[in-house]
């Protein structure tokens, strides 16, 4: 046997230290016969054996099955490559797992090929990826979820309190939930859910049946009376959201809710721990909060509160459009009756008052003038048939689907037959074809030939009026022509004919054509026309 000179043993002792006190496992294997050759401590410490059972070991007894092909693909790079580094999943003497970066070196040991393996565990690594990883997963969902809130919200004209709550539990789990509306000083609760109850989206007044669930009654909703501005204050929290980690707790939040919630609105803490209250507010007007509890206490996080923020502030506006939608709506009701009475007035009552009149002098003027009186019984009969002309196309337009689901050329009769009936003229409707409108421009149709109507029977002073409706192939053709006084169609919408402008918008909004062609003293012709579209030109 070789000597071995004093100075390559001290050599070969202070590497023996190194290898000994290296915190990385440090393991030497026969890359032929897979056996683990030398360790240091820290090796076998991770793996749990003492140096005595790891040494000797085969690789497949701590390498899992898993991860033995990835282990076999790195061996096969060190005989090519020679350095390479994976990560590989190993286990443990007592079963568990964890999973170890490998880093290696070939070279040659006691005369044999081997490998000596730099392993970490890096199982906490690891996992601090797959946190980050669900996170931005999460995340992601979360923005999407948002998106997709946004969008609902902001599609619905009309306030849906239930659905608004239903978004928020898609990003935010929550036991409890009810949406309020500020009224003069009082919270109204538009819409209640609860994971415990029925869950109704309706109006509705909660109270405790001993089962800790919130069971929901359609006769009142919960009201909660706000007590001075400063409780108005403290719930706008300067439009941040509230979080109270234990509502039973001496917290000064805690007893504050707890006050708050008093009679019919404490049911909403029954059985609950946690709370979170975002406020509801439109440019830095309080109208409104979402309160949401949970059974497990400090449930709701910082993030869910910038979560809840996000839908609170798209509800708002939800609701602020809501109100001004049904403002609108009731503006619209309220203008059409007025319209409506104004033709009750201008045309029905005027027509039978001329009616009555003629009605109460026809059996005197019979017994003076009969040839006269024949011809007030045609003006009686005219009166009445234009009166009832009007009263028909009154009720047409009180039944909306009336207007869309009859047939166009009945609908111009039925209005020609009022302005005949109204002004004493002779008014001719032509129909040609049959075409099936869409229901939106049946009624632009319908509206611009009422409305030129009425032009006519307030300003042309005309003698006889003429309506065309051509329906040939995917094309309609409306017509009105009268041979009243005309006007100068280049200042009529500057001079206030804002009729004019009206049919000019309602054909554009469809799509449709409108051209008015007049001069004074020449009468003046209408026409909209409406193509359909090619099914190939609209691709």
């Amino acid at each position: 046997m070789p000597k071995v000179h004093p100075k390559q043993q001290e050599v070969d002792g202070r590497y023996r230290s190194i290898f000994e006190a290296a915190n990385d496992g440090l393991i030497v294997h026969d890359m032929e016969s897979g056996v683990v050759v030398e360790a240091n401590p820290a090796a076998c410490l991770m793996h749990g054996y003492a140096r005595e059972e790891f040494v000797g070991l085969q690789l497949s007894g701590f390498i899992h099955p898993d991860s033995q092909g990835a282990f076999n693909a790195y061996i096969r790079a060190f005989q090519s490559d020679g350095v390479f580094d994976t990560r590989i999943l190993h286990v443990r003497k007592d079963g568990s797992t964890f999973f170890a970066e490998w880093r290696g070196t070939a070279f040659t040991y006691q005369g044999r090929s081997c490998l000596l393996g730099i392993v970490r565990d890096i199982s906490k690594r690891i996992q601090v990826e797959q946190d980050l990883h669900q996170r931005a997963e999460t995340r992601t969902h979360e923005q999407e979820t948002l998106l997709a809130i946004s969008h609902t919200l902001a599609s619905s004209l009309e306030l849906q309190p239930g659905l608004i709550l239903d978004q928020l539990r898609e990003i935010i789990e929550y036991s409890h939930g009810g949406l309020f509306a500020l009224q003069d000083s009082t919270l109204v609760a538009l819409a209640m859910r609860s994971s415990l109850g029925s869950g109704e989206s309706v109006p509705v007044r909660a109270r405790d049946t001993g089962r800790d669930k919130l069971q929901l009654d359609r006769s009142a909703p919960i009201r909660i009376h706000l007590k001075g501005p400063e409780i108005l204050q403290a719930l706008f929290n300067k439009h941040r959201p509230i979080r109270i980690a234990d509502v039973w707790s001496r917290d000064p939040q805690a007893l504050f809710l707890r006050s708050l919630l008093d009679d019919g609105a404490a049911v909403l803490l029954e059985g609950m721990r946690s709370w979170m209250w975002v406020p509801l507010a439109v440019k830095g007007s309080f109208i409104g909060g979402v309160g949401v509890a949970h059974e497990k206490p400090n449930h709701f996080s910082s993030h869910h509160a910038d979560l809840a923020l996000s839908v609170a502030d798209q509800a708002a506006i939800t609701m602020v459009n809501a109100e001004l939608y049904g403002q609108a709506q009731a503006l619209a009701a309220m203008e059409e009756r007025q319209r409506l009475a104004r033709n009750l007035h201008d045309a029905i009552n005027q027509s039978l008052f001329s009616a009555g009149l003629i009605a109460e002098v026809l059996p005197r003027l019979w017994d003076q003038d009969q040839d006269l009186a024949r011809q007030s019984l045609e003006d009686l009969r005219r009166l009445t048939r234009g009166a009832q002309a009007e009263m028909r196309a009154l009720l047409t337009e009180l039944r909306p689907s009336m207007v869309t689901d009859s047939d166009l050329g009945d609908l111009l009769q039925l209005l020609g037959n009022a302005l005949s009936g109204r002004i004493d003229i002779p008014v001719v409707v032509s129909v040609t074809g049959a075409f099936m409108l869409p229901a939106d421009m049946q009624v632009a149709f319908y509206r611009v030939c009422q409305e030129a109507l009425n032009n006519i029977a307030k300003h042309a002073r005309a003698s006889r009026v003429e309506i065309d409706l051509d329906q040939a192939g995917d094309e309609v053709v409306l017509r009105i022509h009268d041979d009243g006084q005309g006007f100068e169609t280049d200042h009529s919408i500057e001079s206030g004919h804002y009729g004019l402008e009206m049919m000019r918008e309602r054909s554009e909004a469809v799509g449709a054509q409108l051209s008015i062609t007049s001069r004074p003293g020449h009468g003046t012709e209408l026409s909209m026309r409406w193509k359909e579209p090619n099914p190939e030109e609209a691709k």
